[in-house]
């Protein structure tokens, strides 16, 4: 019951900054509510998988590529460009916390001395960062190279 009010609050968490980045990029209003739900399924199907044990870039790359083959659909249905949705949707999987403590262990090496601590520290949250922002970005493209891998380019 607690995995699952926790989901919820989740989804619901996430489909604010969803919808707020797609109010930014002029997405007509009746597409909002896609956005949201994107939003909100991605992060949560991304919080049940690392939940059970998956390491959180595996996650995200799932969760991305299983968001950009819904949508694919979803697009299609709505005769409204995939990117609108998919990018919106993936916009609370980008890794704040971690890019923010690897900020902060090069900054406190820059003042105070490098110690084997702050350099563990910030390579180890350097790499997850650049791991998650790759998942995102391969995941948001595995499916459109699969699905229109035999459209002529002209």
């Amino acid at each position: 019951m607690e995995l699952l009010r926790a989901i919820v609050f989740d989804a619901f968490w996430s489909a604010i900054p969803a919808v707020g980045f797609a109010m930014i990029f002029a997405v007509p209003p009746r597409m909002l509510k896609y956005c949201a739900a994107g939003g909100a399924f991605a992060h949560s199907l991304r919080m049940l998988q690392i939940h059970f044990g998956m390491p959180i870039e595996w996650a995200t790359f799932i969760t991305t590529t299983l968001v950009g083959l819904i949508f694919v659909y979803v697009s299609r249905r709505l005769l409204a460009p995939r990117p609108v949705f998919t990018v919106a949707s993936i916009i609370p999987m980008i890794p704040g916390k971690f890019a923010f403590n690897t900020i902060i262990a090069v900054l406190s090496m820059n003042s105070g001395g490098v110690t084997e601590k702050l350099l563990q520290a910030s390579i180890e949250n350097g790499l997850k960062t650049l791991f998650i922002l790759f998942a995102l970005c391969f995941g948001l493209a595995v499916p459109s190279l699969f699905i229109y891998r035999n459209r002529p380019i002209v």
